[in-house]
């Protein structure tokens, strides 16, 4: 028996019949005519926990056009919004309504109506078989025959409707079955999920986006250099452990590290208080870790020329005499001059207090419970890249060289370049995870590195904070990889992509990493309609930068639009006073004709599960 008829042997256990095969054939063929299902593509969240988890819930102003779209000859504005308001956060508005006095038979049967209404609206694009497995246990058979009633029932199927909605509110089960409904909303109105990297730093909760998207039906991850920075921490980096402990306390987002994760900063801050004693505490332990950053960095940078970063290697040109640096051939005055553990004759050594208070950072990272969850979950949905849908989706950049051709580095007499090198990086960042000493070096590469598909960018950390940016701007200016010169021209957009064996003329770039500076006029939209950029700012420290609060990327059956935010209030103010995000539309691209499950990649695996079934009846014949 040849290894196609062993395959087929086994196909036929779980269709034993002709019937049972003809069955699912017939099933699958009905799949590939329903509409895709609708993914959202969002980027660079930065901690930023309430506006992400408004955003999820509004499903990025979905729920809100859908309501509109229903009720609107019913119901006021007020009504619509306080009806999204109810689906966003169901236990806090019954709460407050109850507490108002506004809850009765007579609201419940109303607005559970409305809800089913709704709920039959967002399902009807999907089988009745992936509803239901959708469909919360406690109530799954009950919701999965309200809302297939169809409109010319007879009196009897009426009557016991009637009599299914007149047991729940007998026996005072609204709240929970208005609660599982609102989430079976929620679930239906977006069926995939990308978060194209940056989870981490600068807001204060990271922790929480990630917990919410542990709970998410269907998800992946293209990571950040952030993430990824935090990745190479978990996996016990140093430098990288010092780079985080130094971004939370530069961003003060200090009780990420000691509340959520369990990371003490105490030898840290007493390390500090010894040797800047007359420092407030914060900046005495942000320049104490900044300096133990440094002399790590130097350390790694020695150990891999390859790297080609020795213009990094900036604490052996500092003069403590006239607290001046020079850089690239230019004396520069420092800012401050207090480096008491630097010992100019070996700049990159610890002191040993310095090696203990990283030593018990490290220990505190590998050994954190919490933050190896958060970090499997990375690693489980995340990668360098992904290709879904025909659309490339990176948070970086493909390198590339001035002339605009693919560029990257040499590892072991190997260059890698294009997707070769992306697929390089996302293997070493699996093998940080093992232990692999190298590959937990070019964590931190992936985090600096002008040709790091993850970075682009010449980072300047130390002239940043020695130098004054206003006197030394080409000193501390960070110049970036060349793709993102050459990434607007729709000819080196269309390289990238068929570099990725994507040909279509609908294929995309979709890209976060760099935010789009709208106030200045700069467009997400860019290489005539190849490439969309989709960092809006999300992080309300970019807010005043961008002039906007992120941008989210809906793909459904009928094209691609982008969705752009503006500020988020509260979630307190939306449970009270039915505030929502103002989210303005714009078409990036309509299909010639509606996309079908067929079109898409789940499409071709089902095709063929169908070629395969096909087979197995022939072959049953035989």
């Amino acid at each position: 028996m040849n290894q196609k008829e062993k395959y087929l042997s086994l196909l036929s256990e779980k269709y034993p019949t002709k019937q049972s095969i003809c069955r699912e054939i017939i099933n699958l063929n009905a799949i590939l005519n329903l509409p895709k299902g609708t993914e959202h593509f969002m980027s660079d969240l930065h901690g930023e926990y309430e506006a992400f988890y408004h955003i999820v819930n509004n499903c990025s102003g979905v729920i809100r056009e859908k309501v509109k779209m229903i009720f609107d000859d019913r119901l006021s504005p007020d009504e619509q919004g306080e009806l999204c308001t109810l689906i966003y956060y169901p236990r806090e508005k019954l709460e407050l309504l109850e507490r108002q006095g506004r809850i009765s038979d007579d609201w419940y049967r109303m607005t559970l109506y409305q809800l089913i209404e709704l709920a039959r609206v967002l399902s009807s694009k999907y089988t009745r078989s992936k509803v239901r497995k959708a469909l919360p246990a406690d109530f799954a058979y009950i919701i999965d025959e309200l809302i297939h009633v169809q409109k010319d029932e007879d009196d009897n199927q009426v009557l016991y409707h009637q009599k299914i909605m007149d047991t729940i509110l007998m026996l005072q089960n609204g709240d929970e079955f208005l609660i599982a409904l609102t989430g079976l909303i929620k679930r239906l109105a977006v069926d995939h999920l990308h978060i194209i990297g940056d989870i981490y730093d600068r807001g204060p909760h990271a922790d929480k986006i990630m917990d919410l998207l542990m709970e998410h039906h269907s998800v992946d991850i293209q990571w950040g250099n952030h993430d990824v920075l935090w990745m190479g921490a978990a996996c016990g980096n140093p430098v990288c452990v010092a780079l985080v402990v130094r971004n939370n306390i530069h961003y003060g987002s200090m009780s990420i590290l000691e509340n959520e994760y369990g990371i003490s900063l105490r030898k840290l801050t007493a390390f500090a208080s010894k040797f800047y004693p007359d420092t407030d505490i914060t900046d005495a332990s942000y320049q104490a870790i900044s300096i133990i950053l440094f002399k790590l960095e130097g350390q790694l940078i020695k150990r891999h020329p390859e790297y080609k970063m020795e213009d990094r290697l900036l604490l052996e040109s500092i003069n403590l005499a006239d607290a001046t640096i020079e850089i690239q051939g230019k004396k520069c005055q420092m800012v401050r001059n207090d480096f008491p553990t630097l010992d100019m004759g070996n700049p990159y050594e610890l002191i040993s207090e310095e090696t203990d208070v990283i030593e018990s950072l490290v220990a505190d990272f590998i050994n954190s419970t919490s933050l190896k969850r958060h970090m499997d979950f990375l690693y489980e949905k995340g990668s360098m890249y992904k290709i879904h849908n025909g659309n490339l989706l990176f948070h970086g950049c493909v390198p590339l060289d001035k002339e605009g051709n693919f560029d990257g580095i040499a590892f072991e007499n190997t260059m890698y370049k294009g997707r070769a090198y992306l697929d390089f990086a996302d293997m070493a960042v699996r093998k940080a995870r093992e232990g692999d000493e190298q590959a937990k070096d070019f964590m931190w590469y992936l985090w600096a590195g002008i040709k790091s598909p993850l970075s682009g960018r010449h980072i300047k950390t130390f002239e940043k904070t020695y130098l004054d940016e206003e006197k030394y701007t080409e000193e501390t200016n960070e110049q970036r990889n060349p793709y993102y010169e050459y990434y607007s021209e729709e000819r080196v957009c269309n390289m990238i992509l068929r570099e990725f064996d994507l040909y279509g003329e609908h294929s995309h770039i979709i890209n976060g990493h760099t935010p789009v500076i709208k106030k200045e006029g700069q467009l997400p939209i860019r290489a005539n309609g190849k490439l969309i950029v989709i960092d809006g700012g999300f992080c309300e420290k970019y807010h005043n930068t961008t002039g906007i609060a992120g941008y989210t990327l809906i793909y459904n059956s009928h094209g691609l639009r982008l969705k752009e935010h503006q500020p988020f209030d509260s979630v307190d103010a939306a449970i009270r006073r039915n505030v929502d995000i103002d989210s303005d539309s714009q078409i990036v691209e309509i299909s010639s004709h509606r996309v079908m499950v067929k079109d898409a990649d789940n499409g071709k695996e089902i095709a063929e599960e169908i070629a395969d079934l096909m087979e197995l009846l022939q072959w049953r014949k035989s």
